[in-house]
């Protein structure tokens, strides 16, 4: 690896370890094994690095959410699997990762608590958080983006909202925290309980 990839590493191993705030230029370059100058020629700033470093790691811990399990593609009765089915499968490997990624979570808690005051942030997040929308729509719902992308859209946003809620109640306190099948049962409530319009 060259510097550029050193630094890169070096930085998501601090924001996971210390955080965005607390996360200095000094602390990266020990971590990467570069120097100060490398982190302006490179990236430009601490601060562009931080941003492109956090985007990777969100971009891993996102690879949870399509990893697919060693399972038929159908229901096990040579039908093909529920929506709620894969709703719930995916939910079980999100929190199932919890211990693995609690790291990550705080760090995207930490990150959404900081857009206010960083506008550069703010933009290095935009793209990604539509990107994640139509990920979580198809990973979650089974909603394909490109044949009906206004549907995606909707439920990505509802995707992601619950996925926000989650992880706050996961990190609050993880024994009352929602387990999936909690979750494929709310929506079921939901669902069922839905008045007509």
């Amino acid at each position: 690896m060259g510097h550029r990839e050193d630094l890169l590493e070096g930085a998501k191993r601090c924001l996971l370890e210390k955080g965005y705030a607390r996360t200095t230029a000094r602390d990266i370059v020990a971590a990467s094994g570069t120097n100060l100058a490398s982190i302006g020629y490179h990236y430009g700033s601490k601060e562009a690095l931080l941003n492109l470093a956090f985007l990777k790691v969100t971009e891993e811990w996102g690879d949870v959410l399509t990893e697919r399990p060693d399972v038929d593609a159908d229901g096990g009765d040579g039908g093909p699997r529920s929506p709620l089915d894969q709703f719930r499968d995916t939910w079980e490997r999100v929190i199932d990762s919890y211990e693995q990624t609690r790291s990550v979570w705080q760090l995207q808690m930490e990150v959404v608590s900081r857009i206010d005051q960083d506008p550069e942030l703010q933009k290095a997040l935009a793209g990604p958080q539509r990107e994640g929308r139509d990920g979580l729509a198809e990973n979650m719902l089974g909603i394909d983006p490109e044949a009906d992308p206004e549907k995606a859209r909707v439920a990505g946003l509802f995707c992601q909202a619950l996925l926000a809620g989650v992880m706050v109640q996961w990190l609050m306190d993880s024994e009352s925290a929602p387990s999936a099948q909690d979750l494929t049962d709310g929506l079921k409530a939901v669902l069922e309980g839905r008045v007509r319009w």
